[in-house]
């Protein structure tokens, strides 16, 4: 990059100043996740905007690492965010407003410029395409108090969860000693997300009409969208997007169960995808393609512990043999709309059961549903 323009997004872009940085803490910002080095004290050159910044402390080798904390900012052009380390809870703190304007003037007249690593924009197409829904509004509805997402503060609420057999190794797995210190405690609390129920009931409905109500999600989905979203469909993939980035980078178990409450609800109608809700229905199809698309892309290269981690819990949550999308992704309702206002390709054949996800040509996705001879 010429000096010029790169000092322009200097100026122009978010910083992230962390201050007393322990080398070795595995710090994330979006979907880029690096170890810091002895001289690392932030990110520069952040587009402005709704971001992710997670990290994890580790021992003094290098090989043991916390569970990752998380929380999401709504960057301003040139703002200057400040973090501190607190090593007796190997956290980052925020400072007083004195100590937040020095370092920002600090910051400003390029003081700490040769200690600042660059945002990864090749990498920033694929946020915005995980994160265009979520808001300033949605953050502050859904965020804990204190704002960190951590799975620490989650264990009681996640012991007391029904779960499938895949669920519990994501538990297991989340909060097994390699992503875990046992003696921590949390200081957050768990988000704010939307109550979606599994069930509808309703006074005086007959005993088929309740039946039938059921089956096809669409009258539950009216009901949330006017009663918790105010009729927003793009407040509800706002918050699909917020559990989706908590859980892939977060390492959320909360965040999981409410992204997939929230897949359930949508995947399960019929009648909503092609009468009043295809707008919702052809944004939220083309939200989750690039959730898994992007998801299933943070491979193995990457050498980070928590990058692995967070890989593997994807990956076998997904393709594991109690997968709820396995099964809803067979939505003939569904497949209509998209067949009809995308131009995707369905083609069914027998004896392979599972979801396909490639592309036709350079960005138009293809979906291919393959039959489940079980069902």
């Amino acid at each position: 990059m010429e000096p010029e323009a790169a000092l322009g997004l200097v100026k122009h872009g978010a910083t992230l100043l962390l201050v007393d940085v322990p080398q070795n803490t595995l710090i994330g910002i979006d979907t880029k996740m690096f170890s810091s080095g002895p001289y690392f004290k932030g990110v520069k050159m952040i587009p402005p905007g709704v971001h992710f910044i997670y990290y994890s402390s580790s021992n003094r080798e290098g090989n043991e690492f916390s569970p990752i904390v998380g929380f999401f900012v709504d960057a301003s052009p040139s703002e200057v965010i400040v973090k501190k380390w607190d090593s007796k809870d190997e956290r980052f703190v925020k400072l007083s407003e004195e100590e937040e304007e020095r370092y920002a003037q600090a910051v400003k007249k390029l003081e700490f410029d040769r200690q600042l690593g660059p945002y990864a924009l090749d990498q920033y197409g694929d946020w915005k395409r995980l994160s265009n829904f979520i808001t300033k509004s949605t953050i502050e509805s859904i965020e804990p108090i204190g704002g960190e997402i951590t799975i620490i503060s989650e264990s009681e609420m996640v012991e007391n969860l029904h779960k499938t057999a895949m669920e519990k190794v994501l538990a297991e797995q989340l909060q097994s000693s390699k992503f875990s210190k046992p003696d921590k405690k949390s200081p957050g609390n768990d988000c704010y997300y939307t109550p979606i129920p599994r069930v509808m009931k309703l006074k005086g409905a007959a005993g088929q009409d309740l039946t039938n109500m059921n089956l096809d999600k669409t009258h539950i989905l009216e009901t949330i969208l006017t009663k918790q979203y105010g009729g927003s469909e793009d407040s509800l993939l706002g918050e699909l997007q917020f559990a989706f980035v908590a859980f892939l980078m977060g390492q959320s178990l909360e965040a999981f169960l409410q992204w997939k409450h929230l897949v359930s609800l949508l995947l399960g109608c019929t009648e909503a995808p092609l009468h009043k809700r295809t707008q919702l229905f052809t944004k939220f199809i083309k939200a989750i393609y690039y959730q898994l698309k992007i998801g299933f892309q943070k491979d193995s290269k990457d050498t980070s512990r928590a990058e692995k981690g967070a890989t593997t819990l994807l990956d076998e949550s997904l393709l594991s043999a109690d997968n709820f999308m396995r099964h809803l992704c067979k939505t003939r309702k569904l497949r209509e709309l998209l067949e009809q206002t995308l131009g995707w390709n369905f083609q069914l054949n027998s004896a392979v059961d599972g979801m396909h996800l490639e592309e036709d040509d350079e960005f138009a996705p293809v979906v291919e549903i393959l039959d489940d001879p079980d069902h």
